[in-house]
């Protein structure tokens, strides 16, 4: 039995396990932020300071970093990537058109509940350093996992559970709208969620590699975070 054979057998319904290996890799730094974003929720429900409250999110983006890090050698894609010379172009400007959708796809009907976003202030006067760890695990941080995540796993596993069998340029139009609708939701913006899943999944597909949309989501997130400074719309964040 080969090494294909072997993962289809692991993610088989009589299997004992429900993914494949390699699925656990993008799962588990994803499955870590979101449990973080729970665990804030239920504080903020029991009254703990949103002043305290902001000092999760270098924990979250420090243990995310942490599981990427410890994991990065599963990440084969991302250690042999396939990068045309001009792809990165179209990946940095995928990122800025993504951004000024987000910022403009506001409206009531677009977003689900309301976000109290990330406030980096103290006492009127804006933390720096809140700003740098925001920007940076936005960034940096985010993107990787969130592509890992959305993009290498989700998007081939919903065509087979041996996701790594799946080319980058074959997922299906099923698998496509699934991710897109997805990844919306996970966004209380969820139109502009919705866009920028899109279009993160076309940057896959298209080039074939996972730095692209990684690169477009970076751009994304790093100008936002820029933007949300510059004009103090915290809810963005």
């Amino acid at each position: 039995m080969n090494e294909r054979d072997a993962r289809r057998a692991a993610a088989a319904p009589g299997g004992t396990r429900l993914f494949v290996p390699g699925a656990w890799p993008r799962i588990l730094p994803f499955a870590a932020y979101m449990l973080f974003i729970g665990v804030a929720d239920v504080l903020a429900r029991l009254g703990v300071a949103a002043d305290a409250l902001r000092w999760l999110y270098p924990v979250k983006v420090g243990l995310v970093a942490l599981l990427l890090a410890l994991f990065w050698r599963r990440y084969d894609e991302l250690a042999h990537p396939r990068v045309p010379s001009w792809s990165p172009l179209v990946a940095v400007a995928t990122g800025i058109v993504v951004l000024v959708l987000w910022v403009s796809l506001d409206a009531g009907w677009m977003s689900v509940g309301t976000s109290a976003g990330f406030d980096p202030r103290t006492d009127g006067r804006i933390d720096m350093l809140l700003v740098v760890i925001r920007i940076a695990g936005a960034a940096l941080v985010v993107p990787v996992m969130e592509e890992l995540f959305w993009r290498s796993f989700l998007l081939r596993w919903v065509d087979d559970p041996d996701f790594q069998s799946v080319d980058p340029s074959q997922p299906s139009t099923k698998s496509f709208v699934v991710t897109a609708l997805l990844f919306g939701f996970e966004h209380n913006l969820w139109l502009a969620g919705i866009v920028a899943g899109a279009a993160y999944s076309l940057l896959y597909k298209r080039y074939r590699n996972l730095w692209s949309p990684i690169l477009a989501h970076a751009v994304t997130n790093g100008l936002l975070g820029v933007w949300v400074v510059h004009t103090g719309n915290w809810s963005f964040w």
